[in-house]
């Protein structure tokens, strides 16, 4: 199966020679360039090797049948690297040969050859384009958008997505499902390990980092893994987002539970966990979190 890039990472075609350009053509592969312009004749306005490309309005985004073309997702591409097929070529006013573009033929390629074709729980990359209160929204091929929503990220509670993903990131996720307007929906929490296998990677006298996600009366929640958090005695002067040190008194699989002591509450400094994925590749078909010992059971069905 061929598998598209998110923009930014296609092959550029800012410094291809005009005969390649031309190849480029007959092979109608998936290139990308900076937007410098959006014109007065409503069209993006490239740069290839030294010839002027231009994209017409239509051609920006690939649409819904019946859906129209909105300025926002246009204008906002000026700057940005932008992907594309190479249709063919037009005639400027001064006689000289310019390239036409188009990135919505580019997007209809990837949802027919390649988003069309997953199943839910595959795994494919991504990349996070925007950031919302309820989810991130991540770029799974040619700009084509996917939906990343604030409970998927992780099994620990989270305020934001921006306490886990930021702007640019690449991932790994999988896909939870489509919408009903067919729009993927993506899952990230399921590669990122189950219970023990998060556990494992700490052991019981380890002092570690770790940050603060809830502050509740009965104690503190520390997440000390993307996929792995443990209870501190509460503290009501610590606050949600706070990195700390704790150190690690009690392992318990059976409760599925991490019995922390916080030593450092004056780090000082912001922390993010990085992704650790236990999963990089193929299918998943069924997923769970928790122990076998345990009452609470957490998993996902694809």
């Amino acid at each position: 199966m061929l598998e598209y890039r998110a923009e930014g990472l296609c092959r550029s075609a800012n410094h291809m020679r005009r005969e390649e350009l031309n190849r480029c053509i007959a092979t109608a592969e998936v290139l990308q360039s900076t937007a410098l312009a959006f014109d007065t004749n409503r069209r993006l306005r490239f740069e290839l090797g030294g010839v002027r490309g231009y994209m017409p309005y239509e051609e920006c985004v690939d649409t819904a049948p019946g859906e129209e073309v909105k300025d926002i997702a246009v204008l906002t591409r000026v700057g940005r690297p932008t992907c594309f097929v190479i249709t063919g070529t037009c005639r400027e006013e001064d006689g000289s040969e310019a390239f036409l573009l188009s990135r919505a033929q580019a997007q209809r390629r990837c949802r027919e050859e390649y988003l069309d074709k997953l199943e839910c729980g595959s795994v494919i990359p991504c990349t996070v384009t925007h950031i919302e209160n309820f989810g991130a929204f991540c770029d799974v091929g040619c700009g084509v958008a996917a939906l990343l929503p604030i409970d998927c990220l992780s099994v620990s509670r989270i305020s934001s997505p921006a306490d886990r993903v930021q702007v640019g990131q690449q991932l790994l996720c999988a896909i939870k499902n489509r919408d009903a307007q067919g729009r993927i929906v993506l899952t990230l929490r399921e590669l990122l390990g189950t219970w023990s296998e998060n556990a494992a990677c700490f052991a019981a006298g380890e002092t570690v980092v770790g940050i603060v996600r809830s502050v509740e009366d009965y104690g503190v929640f520390v997440e000390i893994a993307p996929n792995l958090a443990g209870l501190a005695e509460a503290d009501p002067t610590l606050r949600p987002g706070q990195a700390v040190s704790v150190y690690i008194k009690n392992i318990l699989p059976d409760k599925m539970k991490i019995k922390l002591v916080i030593v450092n509450k004056n780090l000082g400094q912001p922390l993010r966990f990085e992704p650790h994925y236990f999963v990089t590749k193929g299918r998943l078909s069924r997923w769970i979190y928790s122990t076998p010992q345990s009452r609470k059971q957490i998993e996902t069905v694809f």
